[in-house]
């Protein structure tokens, strides 16, 4: 096992960070690993916001659900789907792509791009020693957000990512059972799912109840279903249509 993957196999989210900067030249890599990321017929759809800014940081974090992390941490970056430049690069050779732009497919290469970046940047992060932690509450008030970072028609913030040295080393969460989320040849029964799943609640509800003293004594089946028994941000739909997306 080399280095790359002992650093992705140790991942864990952290939320309490140092009161340390971090330097230019770290954030710069950093942003250099996001644009190395694969991307889908060179499109490039992901730009990313720096937010140095702290009353901004305080703000997001607000907007966030009052994720204390979101302001105290050594960086943070919002990664966007980012078409804006497209429509640039149109107008320049006097095109009309706003049909393409608008299409389910455009949003979803849109959304791949970025979490590739992301997942890319966190890798890096972690490589340096730092800490990360993926931010899906800024979707909660995703038109303050928009507005806040200035961001046009065709480009939509979808997650945050806090960066900075760790001030905690909290427990690794176990993960599924690799059988549950790797099928070969096609997708297996749901008899041999319903199985793995039953293993794997009794495994996270030990877990749950060592991390948190008894405190917490849950599965993630029980933690799961429970957290979906209403969807969320239902508003999303209608936003994202009025940012010119996912309209065909």
């Amino acid at each position: 096992m080399n280095e790359v993957i002992e650093t992705i196999l140790a991942h864990r989210s952290i939320r309490r960070f140092k009161d340390k900067t971090i330097s230019e030249e770290t954030i710069t890599t950093l942003v250099e690993c996001a644009q190395a990321a694969s991307t889908s017929s060179y499109q490039q759809v992901c730009t990313i916001i720096g937010v140095e800014e702290q009353e901004k940081k305080q703000k997001l974090a607000e907007l966030a659900g009052n994720q204390s992390y979101v302001a105290e941490n050594g960086y943070f970056f919002v990664f966007c789907l980012d078409y804006n430049r497209h429509k640039i690069a149109a107008e320049m050779k006097d095109k009309d792509i706003s049909e393409t732009i608008q299409s389910t497919e455009a949003f979803i290469v849109g959304t791949v791009d970025a979490s590739l970046a992301a997942q890319n940047v966190a890798v890096a992060a972690e490589s340096l020693g730092l800490g990360i932690v993926y931010i899906g509450g800024i979707r909660n008030n995703l038109k303050e957000v928009s507005e806040l970072l200035g961001c046009p028609e065709y480009v939509l913030p979808l997650f945050g990512m806090a960066i900075g040295y760790p001030d905690a080393t909290p427990g690794k969460k176990p993960r599924l059972p690799l059988g549950a989320v790797f099928h070969k040849n096609g997708y297996k029964d749901n008899e041999e799912a319903k199985s793995l799943l039953e293993q794997y609640e009794s495994e996270t509800a030990k877990y749950y109840t060592k991390r948190t003293g008894g405190r917490r004594t849950e599965g993630w089946v029980t933690q799961i279903t429970t957290s979906m028994a209403s969807p969320k941000r239902a508003y999303m739909k209608d936003f994202v249509r009025k940012k010119g997306l996912n309209k065909t």
